[in-house]
């Protein structure tokens, strides 16, 4: 999958970022991180909140690509992004967080009590890596935005 072929299927749309609309995401980041080791949050929400963390991060690396994600299967097509903006050294974590997306989906729409203690760790661990490879990539890339 390139750039052009998500432009065609209208998956993407062409998106000047700012460093405004980034720094309003890492907001979101921050938060979900937070959120994700709250003590008292069920172990749902806290997977949910570490993927939505990594979401958001996800959406910032698209952001300095020049593009946003648009329409049904948005999720989906994040983390194939993911995989054009960051290249092969981020493949491992595109995947890992592509099967995290169908669990989230089953914690969000399905039932409760689908994600286990352990899954809810290994996330959080991820998406707190993850977005640090993120900022570093942002600062190294797209330096305007760092």
């Amino acid at each position: 999958m390139t750039w052009q072929e998500l432009l065609n299927e209208g998956r993407i749309e062409r998106h000047q970022t700012s460093r405004k609309e980034l720094d309003a995401l890492r907001a979101l980041v921050v938060r979900d991180l937070a959120d994700a080791e709250l003590e008292g949050l069920s172990v749902d929400g806290r997977f949910t909140k570490a993927y939505n963390a990594a979401l958001q991060s996800t959406k910032m690396v698209i952001a300095c690509c020049g593009y946003r994600v648009k329409g049904f299967g948005a999720h989906y097509a994040t983390f194939q992004c993911l995989r054009l903006a960051m290249g092969k050294p981020i493949y491992k974590t595109a995947n890992f967080l592509n099967k995290c997306r169908v669990k989230r989906n089953m914690a969000v729409y399905d039932a409760a009590g689908r994600v286990t203690e352990s899954e809810a760790q290994e996330i959080i661990k991820v998406a707190k890596a993850f977005t640090k490879k993120v900022e570093s990539w942002i600062r190294h890339n797209h330096p305007g935005y760092g």
